[in-house]
């Protein structure tokens, strides 16, 4: 479990690519720390397992269907990730309760840019839009965001400049690809009214 709050963004030094299998050795800092093989990272909004650990490297491996469904199937050398470990019991929570299991990818389609002012406009799919709520919380590349504006087939994410310093997000730009985790509440709501109204 995860809280959406990045410690930092690691970079990709290799990407070995294998049949149905990647795996990804990232250069961190702060998540190093108390870091052992067998732990939870939080990747760009993935939960992956340490495989290896090496001086300033963690290894991981990624599987198919990791592959298929997040936006790490586009991951090279020089990329940047957002990198969050695994909270502690008695952690406090600055965002929201994260999994790490990306529900899918959404696309940047708008930038805007004012003084001191960024939005991302987001789009998504109907299978992910449903579960979007002005005011709720979104999972973008593993940061706990809060949803402005939703529309048809996108919804907005406002972003303050310690967020695009700290982050990826400094360097994204319209068209990238976003892994995007839904609000783990709205998903067992909607869940709860459906099986109601199939009763």
């Amino acid at each position: 479990m995860f809280s959406g709050i990045v410690e930092e963004y690691g970079i990709i030094q290799n990407v070995q690519k294998k049949e149905n299998l990647f795996i990804l050795a990232v250069q961190g800092d702060k998540v190093l720390g108390g870091t052992k093989v067998g732990d939870s990272i939080c990747v760009n909004g993935v939960c992956l397992t340490v495989t290896d650990k090496k001086k300033k490297l963690l290894m991981f491996d990624v599987m198919k269907e990791t592959i298929e469904a997040t936006s790490l199937k586009y991951a090279g050398p020089g990329g940047k990730v957002n990198m969050e470990r695994s909270l502690k019991v008695n952690s406090r929570i600055g965002g929201h309760f994260v999994t790490g299991h990306v529900d899918g990818t959404g696309e940047v389609v708008k930038i805007v840019t004012l003084p001191n002012y960024v939005e991302f406009r987001i789009g998504a799919s109907p299978d992910l839009m449903k579960y979007i709520a002005p005011k709720g919380s979104v999972t973008v590349d593993g940061v706990s965001l809060t949803i402005g504006r939703v529309m048809r087939d996108y919804f907005s994410v406002y972003l303050i400049p310690h967020t695009l310093e700290v982050t990826t997000f400094g360097q994204t730009r319209e068209g990238d690809r976003v892994n995007l985790e839904t609000d783990i509440l709205a998903k067992y709501i909607l869940h709860s009214y459906n099986d109601l109204n199939l009763k």
